[in-house]
């Protein structure tokens, strides 16, 4: 994978990041990790393990709603 997939996967990761943040943040958890499954499925994109949890419950502590999304740290293209 070249520096360009990278980069454009961790883009197209955010983007569905910031889309479940703004509409899901005050979900249930399991409701939140639906759709973010779903809009990375979507985007053909797919997280590490560690990484899709980390997003997870940085979206589920966004309740206080002082919280801005979290921010990606590693994608890749769906295979």
């Amino acid at each position: 994978m070249t520096d360009e997939e990278q980069q454009a996967a961790i883009e197209a990761a955010q983007r569905v990041v910031d889309e479940v943040s703004s509409w899901q943040y005050s979900a249930e958890e399991s409701t939140i990790a639906i759709q973010l499954d779903q809009g990375l499925r979507a985007a053909e994109v797919s997280l590490p393990a560690e990484e899709r949890e980390r997003i997870l419950a940085e979206i589920d502590g966004m309740k206080d709603e002082s919280s801005s999304a979290p921010q990606v740290r590693t994608a890749t293209p769906a295979s």
